[in-house]
Parts: structure tokens; sequence; C-alpha cells
């Protein structure tokens, strides 16, 4: 089966299995299951990369804090055997929608400090909307069985030569967003739009070395990945591209991170936060000290398909630096 036909049955699958559901809602359930088991393939193949055995890949715990700490290191987080994606589907009939929770929950305490900013609270809406699934438990569970049996076959090694997970991702986004209609322009951009804006500014920067893109109302990430593809055509590698992200709804933003981190873009190079463009500039502070770290960035490109119809009001912005000169 190739990428588009797994793509499409993957579609298809999940509108089937929508019920009560909107689309645009739906999305949040399957790409954040997508993301969570390229999280636990990613550690399963560094474990082996480390010539763990299949006897030490099923002891790995939380009770032993220096492997712990080893991977956390590597890869800014730790999943045990008990929590991987592929454990879950071992238990079969056993599998149960509170191992989904005990799961997400141990990954938001098992986060390296570095990388606190990059994965913090990346599965929340996933988490907080698991009730969602089914009136009980055993409906939820069905619900989540159901689904992780649905995306089990995606590839997530890279091995194909060509960006399977990462095609998938942006299809079933592309197609969560025709379906949503008009409320899609909140986490998508039309991909031919993308694609020409992508090239527009490759041109312009293709002689630097490195370069710095933003995005001030990023969705789901893809206009600024389609942006990083184009650039990289023009340069020897991908790691001096960095990945400026910022979107105000907390479930797109989660989209974003995911997004981003699912390309293998190394986590110095992303760099995101959840706000509000109109009302806090960024990338110029930190949020935990505005004041102190207030530092002008300079970049290559900005990029944005802004929500044009977000209420906003200027009232009390005549001081503010950036709109007084327009009245």
């Amino acid at each position: 089966m190739n990428k588009q036909q797994l793509a499409t049955k993957i579609w298809e699958s999940a509108n089937q299995m929508r019920s009560k559901i909107e689309a645009n809602e739906y999305k949040d359930y399957i790409l954040g299951f997508i993301f969570y088991k390229y999280l636990s393939d990613k550690l399963e193949r560094f474990a082996v990369s480390q010539d763990y055995a299949e006897e030490d890949l099923q002891a790995l715990s939380e009770s032993d804090p220096e492997t712990v700490e080893f991977f956390k290191r590597n890869l800014g987080y730790f999943i045990s055997y008990d929590n991987l994606f592929a454990t879950w589907l071992e238990r079969g009939a056993d599998f149960q929608v509170a191992d989904v929770r005990d799961a997400l929950s141990a990954f938001s305490r098992l986060i390296h400090p570095d990388h606190k900013l990059l994965f913090d609270g990346i599965f929340k809406t996933l988490e907080t909307g698991l009730s969602k699934l089914g009136e009980t438990a055993a409906k939820q569970t069905k619900a989540v069985s159901d689904l992780i049996q649905l995306i089990k076959d995606i590839p997530m090694d890279g091995r194909q030569g060509y960006d399977v997970l990462g095609f998938i991702y942006e299809y079933l986004i592309s197609m969560f967003a025709a379906n949503a209609g008009k409320k899609a322009g909140e986490f998508y951009t039309p991909h031919e739009v993308s694609v020409l804006i992508s090239e527009i500014i490759a041109d312009h920067v293709k002689h630097k070395q490195r370069i710095d893109i933003y995005d001030s109302t990023s969705g789901s990430g893809s206009l600024l990945l389609n942006i990083g593809q184009s650039i990289a055509k023009h340069m020897s590698g991908t790691d001096n591209i960095k990945y400026f992200a910022q979107e105000l709804k907390e479930n797109t933003y989660n989209l974003t991170r995911m997004n981003l981190i699912m390309r293998d873009i190394g986590p110095s190079n992303i760099v995101t936060r959840n706000g509000d463009t109109l009302e806090d500039d960024w990338p110029f502070f930190q949020d935990n000290d505005p004041t102190n770290t207030y530092n002008p960035l300079y970049l290559d490109a900005v990029v944005s398909n802004p929500p044009y119809s977000q209420k906003w009001s200027p009232e009390h912005k005549e001081n503010d630096a950036r709109y007084s000169r327009f009245g």
C-alpha cells in the first residue's frame, strides 16, 4: 500500500468512526495519537541504536532514574515500556483507556527541563478530551482501540526514502480542513498557496547560510514547514533553518509543535509560543521575564495567514509602538 492509499484509508476509516464529535475536534484525537506513536517509535529506535536488547527494552521504567535521565538527555523525554504505543497493541483485549491516561500523565512528568517549553502540555487537548469519545470507560476504550489500530501501520522510521509520516499528517490536516469549511483557516493554509509563498521566499534567501523564519499565526505549522523544505533545496542541510511560531488557540498551537517535531527538526531549532500576536509582539521576550529579556529578533522571513475575522479592540493602543504612528 503506497502513502496515498494509506492516507486515504486512514481518512475514510476516521470518517466512519466519527459519531458525535465534529471533524475539527476529532482531528485533535487522531493527530495526537499519531504524534504519540511517533515519539514512542523514536524512543524504541534510539534504544536499539544504543544496543538495548528486547529484554532491556521491556525493563524500561521510571524506577531506574539513571536510565530515565539518559533518555531524557538524548530525546528530551522518556516513555517507559508499559506506556509504549507498541505495548498498547500487544495488550489486545486487555488494553484500557486508563492506559492512555497513565501514559500521557507520565509523559508530562518526564520531560527534560531544557525541552519543557517544546513538549509541555502538548497532549493536553487529547488528555482532557478522552471522555468525549464515549459515555463509559468501555466505550472510550473501544474508540481509542479503533484509533490506534487505524494508525498502527504508519511507518515512522523514514526508511522509505520519502516522508510518509509527513505526507499522511499533512493529508489528514488538509482533509479535516476541507471538512471544516470556513472554520479551517485557523489551522490550515491551502497547499498550493503555501508552496507558492515558500518558493518566492526561498528564492529571496537562497544565498544565506542560516535562515530564521517566523509565522505569527502558525496554525498547524504547515506553511513554515513548506518554506523550510523550499529553502533546504538551496542549502547543504536543514540544521541551519530555525523555526519561530506563535499561535493563539491552544489545541492549534499543539498541532504546530507536533508537526514541527515529527519532521525531525532539532529541538533547538524550534521556538514556539502560545499567545496573541496582536496583543503580545513576539519573539522579542521570554514569558517568564518579558521586561529584562526584551531583545529584538531579526528574521529572514515572516509569513502569516492571519484570522481576518478575529475581534480586536484598538483601545489603549495609542502608546503601543507597533500601532501608534498609524492612528
